[in-house]
């Protein structure tokens, strides 16, 4: 039986939400994080030379990467209509959402946790240094391309209920865990009412609920 090594408060969270979605058996495996530091215990980092969450094994494989682990389970499984397979517009929007989540959005939100960290962790006496350094690659680097892709996000969800239009795809479930660590960490407003919707949709699937009742409370890392 597949194995999900969860790690709490983590995106391992999204592996448990598709497994709810094709309704098939897995087994759990979960792993604390450090109180102090928030990151992974050594018995967790052991599993792969990666180290990452998310991480399944199934059998003799044992695999990091979001979109890795995805890709892995569809194919096993043989769901096409969470690959938006039927119409060729909507498999387009599907493989751009689906990769994006990891490719472009999930490395800035991480990054934005990273440079508060930066700020909140560092000794107080440079602490107003590293704030004013921050801020430089705040509004020069991260926020700039955050806001456009976060805007793009919002005008996408304007015009159609999903990633890739009116079908709920995997996509959904990659840029939905992306969705909710954007809205706790970037704050985001009343200004993305698509996306507020979003969030919303996905959060009242059974799968949904059922992945968050076995993964136990769930609160993106915000600083």
């Amino acid at each position: 039986m597949l194995t999900v090594h969860h790690l709490e408060n983590s995106q391992s969270f999204r592996v448990l939400w598709l497994l709810e979605e094709l309704d098939v058996p897995y087994h759990i495996e979960h792993y604390a994080r450090n109180k102090e530091t928030s990151l992974a215990p050594d018995n967790f980092k052991k599993l792969h030379p990666a180290g990452t969450s998310p991480c399944i094994s199934d059998g003799e494989h044992t695999l990091p990467e979001s979109n890795a682990i995805f890709e892995y389970i569809l194919d096993k499984y043989g769901n096409t209509e969470l690959r938006s397979l039927d119409v060729e517009q909507h498999r387009v929007s599907y493989l751009y959402w689906f990769h994006s989540a990891q490719g472009s959005l999930m490395p800035l939100l991480t990054e934005s946790l990273i440079f508060k960290r930066m700020i909140s962790k560092s000794p107080a006496f440079i602490r107003p240094i590293i704030r004013v350094v921050v801020s430089k690659v705040q509004s020069s680097y991260l926020n700039p391309r955050l806001n456009k892709l976060i805007s793009h996000i919002e005008q996408t969800l304007k015009h159609a209920r999903w990633f890739a239009g009116d079908t709920f795809t995997a996509a959904d479930i990659v840029m939905g865990y992306c969705m909710e660590v954007a809205i706790a960490r970037v704050k985001l407003g009343n200004d993305y009412p698509n996306i507020h919707r979003f969030v919303a949709d996905i959060k009242r699937r059974p799968a949904y609920q059922k992945a968050l009742d076995k993964n136990g409370p769930f609160t993106p890392l915000v600083d």
